[in-house]
């Protein structure tokens, strides 16, 4: 599947959760996750912006946990970052570790988060908290297969394209340029 994904970092939760409830976006998920992010040990998966991720979620709206198998590579990243992403459930974790193994793959980095979903139409925002040691700013990821939805949804939040950014986390971590939007058009 191909998705256009955005950021907007170094937001105020709060006012984004405001947001999303004025424009009746619906919560789809309340999680805390892993994420277990597996390469090769000359990393050409992340030197490419792809990775392969186990994600072990807490689904705290259902009081249940999943487990995830994931695959992601980067197609492009001008206006927008897009993906190719093949992620389908799996029973358990160690399941999928054993194949990332058994193919070559190791654990690079395990990434703690909490992780609340909204939904508006066929797009979807996430606001992510990671731990602090990883990533010390909140963000919201949006995801959707429709730019021109996408490039709404940032205007329904009050933020401008100029606001976002197609980087990985990874990219803007590495920079320390951590801007804040946090009153922008809000």
């Amino acid at each position: 599947m191909k998705e256009f994904e955005t950021r907007i970092i170094n937001i105020d939760e709060n006012k984004i959760k405001t947001k999303l409830m004025q424009i009746n976006a619906v919560k789809v998920k309340q999680e805390n996750q892993i994420n277990n992010i597996y390469d090769f040990d000359d990393r050409r998966l992340l030197n490419k912006k792809g990775y392969a991720r186990i994600r072990i979620v807490e689904d705290l709206l259902n009081n249940n946990n999943h487990y995830y198998m994931t695959t992601k590579k980067l197609l492009s990243q001008d206006k927008y970052k897009v993906m190719e992403e093949n992620e389908t459930e799996i029973l358990d974790s160690k399941a999928g570790e054993s194949i990332f193994k058994s193919l070559g793959l190791n654990l690079i980095q395990s990434i703690k988060k909490y992780r609340e979903s909204y939904k508006y139409k066929n797009t979807l925002i996430e606001i992510d908290i990671n731990e602090k040691s990883f990533c010390p700013f909140p963000y919201i990821e949006i995801e959707t297969n429709d730019d021109t939805e996408l490039k709404e949804v940032v205007e329904l939040l009050g933020y401008k394209l100029e606001d976002t950014t197609s980087k990985t986390i990874f990219e803007i971590l590495k920079e320390g340029n951590y801007t804040s939007n946090c009153d922008a058009g809000l």
